[in-house]
Order: structure tokens, then C-alpha cells, then sequence
């Protein structure tokens, strides 16, 4: 068993990479030369990666691909992707072509408020900290004063304060809920540096005014974001649907919608369902530099807002007419962070046209509906492996390193076979034995 280290952090990065090669490592050579191959040759790129976190060793690429063809409000766009599943930019893109054959997308931002919270336990009556609270908030709001002149001058801020009374669901626990808009910035940093004021003033002011003890547990924003909401939709009469894959578009509507109903009343449908919706919009969160562990807490959340995990996307037919739509909480940014700082984040929102945030979260939102429509339409149509097993393929080649000679027969002759693991395999070790 290895010993614990300490100073692990002050180490240089060929020194961190000894010790692990040391440590853990048999084929000491070997795994060096993979970690350097991924150094990149610029040093000073390579130096402004190993800044982005601590203790960094190397770099972990993703691809990043383009979807094309993604009609937005009568604006054409190619969307960035930076994920490694296969079939993912093909569906977007076999999506976005379908639809801006009859129409495109149409978005709107439903509206645009972030939440912070000071969390806090008081001993005393909880109508003394009401009046206490109303006396008070005026102060909370002023002391903020430096840390948001310049969010207001461009037409941001705090938006309300309110005293919450948590006490039924834990004793003496009450909260500052906050609310706040950040314009093209996700906000976390303003955010957090308005609740940490508000804690400091409101615990100075308690302590001048309350009888009872008043303890600050911590301040720190929401990732749930309930009210900042983003709708995409795509729609034409059912007689429109049809294409080389759907030859009876009323068949196509009605199963489509039924298997957009059953994601919405069968949990275990749901989770996979919604999976394949941040498929698409992880994958433009990435690729813009957004934080998307923090989208998938708050949009999971909101799936379960109304106490049962259901389905983001719903559809509906009515008068002939063929709907689809998603309504989903996103806070995004398009400034600080590593909008300004990541080569290929700043290449991707440029490939945007330099988006605003508003801009971003509506076509996020599409590349997730985008995704979910090729998904849903591929399930009841085709069958999903089919087309994702054709994407697969070139991993399973890869795995078994194939040469381009022995990747070109394959692939030829799997136009004509369904592809399966075990198929792949058999086909190469045919080739290899001729």
C-alpha cells in the first residue's frame, strides 16, 4: 500500500508525474511518454491549461465536432459539441436538417433569475426576526454597494431579498433567499460575494438588535434556477413529417407522442430519455465553457419539481398539427470564466456570432430538443442501434487497431450488415486470416 504524501501540491509537474509513475505504475516509460505525447507544444497555452485546475499532469482531449444546419428564429447556426459518444453530433445534425426543412426551431427566454442563499439558525421568535428582517433589509441591500455598481450599471443586480421560515423542516432554520440578475455573466462569483455581505451585515445588525442567537451555516448560491427558463419548439402539420424514414407521418405522430407520454409518467423511461437530452445540451456547454455538472443538478431537479422525475420534452397533436417542445432552466454565461480564457471556447462562440447569454440558452436548449427528436424518432422508427452501432464501429475498429486498408473493407462491408460486437470482430479476424 503506497505511503500518504504531503506537499503533494507544491511539487513541480514533472516531479507530481514521478511520484505518481513511482507510486503506481509498473511500465514507468510507457505511461510517461502518454503524458507528455499529450503535452501541447505551445508553452504558453500548455501553462495556461495547467492554471485551470491544481495539480495538473497532462491534458484529457474531447473532440469537438459541429453540428450545421440548426434554423433559429430565422438565424442559421453551426453548433459546437465537445463530447466523446458516438452518434451524438450525427443525430443533431440529421435532426437539424429535418426541421429547417420545415421551419426551424422557435425559442424565447420565459425569463432570466438566479438564486443565492444565506443559510442561517435563530433561537428566538420568528415574528421578532421578521420585523427584525424588514427593519434590516434595506442595509443588506446598500452594503453590497461596491460589489454590484458595476452588474447595475449595465442593468443587473439583486433583484429581492426575502427571510424564509424553514423551521418545520429543520429546527430554528431560516434563510435569506436572494435573488439576482447577471446579464451575460453565469453570475456564481458576483453571486457569492453578495451573500457573503449580506451574512457579515446581517450578523453585525443581529447582534445590535436581536435577543436570541443568530448562526451563520453558509452562504452560497443555487444551482437550481427554476425561474431561469428557456423554451424551444419545433412544429408543422402532421402531412409534413413525412420523409425517406417515415412513410406514414399520422402512424409517426401518434407513436412519437406516445413515446414522449410514456417518458413522462415512467421514471425508469424518463432518466434515459432526458440522458439523451443532455446529450445535446452538454455537450454546447462544454464546448462554450459553461459548467455543466451545474446544469445537469438544476435541469434533474427541475424534472423533479412536481415530486415525480419526468420527461423535459413533451408533444402534442392537435388540429393536424405535429408539436414538440422543451422548457428547461439554464444559467449560462457568456463572459469571465473560461468564455475569456480557453482558446476553443472563445473559437466556439465566435463560431456562434459572439452570443449573449439569452442567445446561448436558446440554442442550448434546441441542441437538447434537437437531440431528443432524432432519439425518440430513431426509437420508434428504426430502432436506436442501428444507426448508433454504424457510429460505433469505428471505435470497435480502432480498439482492435485495424489499418485504414483492413478500416475500408469493413466499412464497405457493413453497409449491407447490421453491426454488432461480435460481427466486427469475426469481419477482422476474417480479413487478418486471408
Amino acid at each position: 500500500m503506497p505511503n500518504i504524501i504531503s506537499g503533494f501540491s507544491k511539487l513541480t509537474k514533472s516531479e507530481k508525474i514521478e511520484w505518481l509513475l513511482d507510486t503506481y505504475f509498473k511500465d514507468k516509460d510507457s505511461s510517461r511518454t502518454l503524458v507528455k505525447r499529450y503535452w501541447n507544444s505551445d508553452e504558453k497555452l500548455q501553462k495556461l491549461h495547467d492554471e485551470f485546475i491544481e495539480n495538473t499532469i497532462t491534458n484529457y482531449y474531447l473532440p469537438l465536432g459541429v453540428a450545421p444546419n440548426f434554423l433559429i428564429n430565422g438565424t442559421l447556426y453551426a453548433i459546437p459539441m465537445a463530447i466523446e459518444e458516438s452518434s451524438v453530433v450525427a443525430a443533431a445534425s440529421k435532426a437539424a436538417k429535418f426541421w429547417y426543412e420545415r421551419g426551424g426551431f422557435k425559442t424565447e427566454v420565459i425569463s432570466t433569475e438566479k438564486i443565492g442563499q444565506v443559510h442561517f439558525t435563530y433561537a428566538g421568535g420568528s415574528s421578532d426576526l421578521e420585523v427584525f428582517f424588514n427593519t434590516v433589509k434595506p442595509k443588506l441591500i446598500s452594503a453590497t454597494a461596491e460589489i454590484t455598481k458595476n452588474m447595475k450599471r449595465r442593468g443587473g443586480g439583486i433583484l429581492d431579498i426575502e427571510l424564509k421560515n424553514k423551521t418545520e423542516d429543520l429546527n430554528n432554520y431560516y434563510q435569506l433567499h436572494a435573488t439576482f440578475e447577471t446579464l451575460d455573466a453565469m453570475g456564481a462569483n458576483f453571486i457569492n460575494s453578495c451573500l457573503e455581505q449580506f451574512a457579515q451585515t446581517l450578523k453585525r445588525e443581529a447582534e445590535l438588535s436581536l435577543d436570541g442567537d443568530l448562526d451563520l451555516i453558509m452562504s452560497i448560491l443555487s444551482n437550481y434556477v427554476p425561474n431561469c427558463l428557456v423554451r424551444a419548439e419545433v412544429s408543422c402539420p402532421i402531412s409534413e413529417l413525412k420523409s425517406k424514414d417515415i412513410a406514414n407521418p399520422d402512424l409517426f405522430a401518434e407513436k412519437f407522442k406516445q413515446a414522449v407520454n410514456i417518458a413522462e409518467i415512467e421514471t425508469y423511461r424518463a432518466v434515459t430519455h432526458n440522458k439523451g437530452i443532455m446529450n445535446g445540451i452538454d455537450a454546447v456547454v462544454l464546448a462554450t465553457g459553461n459548467d455543466f455538472r451545474a446544469v445537469e443538478a438544476g435541469v434533474h431537479a427541475y424534472a423533479s419539481r412536481n415530486g415525480k422525475y419526468t420527461s423535459l420534452t413533451h408533444c402534442s397533436i392537435e388540429n393536424n398539427t405535429f408539436k414538440f417542445w422543451i422548457e428547461i432552466p439554464l444559467a449560462l454565461g457568456t463572459v469571465g470564466g473560461l468564455t475569456s480564457l480557453h482558446p476553443l471556447v472563445k473559437f466556439s462562440l465566435d463560431m456562434l456570432n459572439k452570443p449573449t447569454a439569452k442567445d446561448l440558452m436558446q440554442i442550448v436548449a434546441v441542441a437538447g430538443l434537437a437531440q431528443n427528436f432524432a432519439a425518440v424518432k430513431s426509437l420508434t422508427t428504426t430502432g436506436i442501434q442501428e444507426g448508433h452501432m454504424k457510429m460505433h464501429l469505428m471505435n470497435i475498429l480502432n480498439q482492435f487497431e485495424a489499418t485504414s486498408e483492413e478500416k475500408i473493407k469493413i466499412v464497405e462491408h457493413f453497409k449491407t450488415h447490421v453491426v454488432t460486437h461480435s460481427a466486427v470482430v469475426e469481419a477482422i479476424e476474417n480479413i487478418r486470416i486471408k
